[in-house]
């Protein structure tokens, strides 16, 4: 079975019963990085989708510990087999690092490197870019919904805030490589 098939298998049985909007949500991300892959390799791309798809797999209730989706999520995967680098994608998918240092987490999250590069930067633009239900948004109404999702008072309304000039340059460069690319992205 590719990673792209495993991953679809394995997000599906954790997220499609307990969290069907997550579910949807991270089938949203897969189909919006479809225009996104072409911009890469076939081994590249096929990891990217496959990030797509289990990125928010720590939601699974089952799964959460720590309360950091993107850490339960990456260690969960990392149990379940997953290359070091799709699970190193998922660890720090849209900025994660900076929830991870409001929530006293910076040093579990150090297991796993960051990647800072385009193909990083094409799974956040993904993130958040898709709203819960998996329709496409701007990334203000994202971040935007996010925050009354949330509410004033809880770290993920503070990690937003914090997190989105970071996040807004990664849909940004994204966005900028898929119109140079001449690929229709909307």
């Amino acid at each position: 079975m590719d990673l792209t098939a495993w991953a679809s298998k394995l997000a599906a049985r954790r997220l499609s019963v307990d969290l069907p909007r997550r579910w949807e949500h991270s089938r949203g991300v897969c189909k919006r990085l479809s225009a996104a892959e072409r911009l890469f390799s076939a081994d590249n791309a096929q990891v990217l989708t496959a990030a797509g798809l289990v990125h928010d797999i720590g939601y699974a209730p089952d799964l959460v510990a720590t309360g950091l989706h993107a850490l339960d999520g990456a260690r969960y995967l990392r149990e379940a087999g997953a290359p070091d680098r799709l699970c190193a994608l998922v660890a720090h998918h849209s900025a994660a690092y900076l929830e991870a240092k409001l929530r006293g987490l910076a040093d579990d999250l150090a297991d796993w490197g960051d990647e800072r590069t385009p193909l990083r930067d094409a799974l956040w633009w993904a993130d958040m870019t898709t709203s819960p239900d998996g329709e496409v948004v701007t990334f203000e109404e994202r971040a935007a919904e996010i925050q009354q999702r949330y509410g004033p008072d809880d770290v993920v309304s503070t990690f937003i805030q914090l997190a989105r000039p970071e996040l807004a340059g990664a849909v940004e460069r994204t966005e900028a490589r898929l119109w140079e690319a001449g690929i229709d992205y909307v």
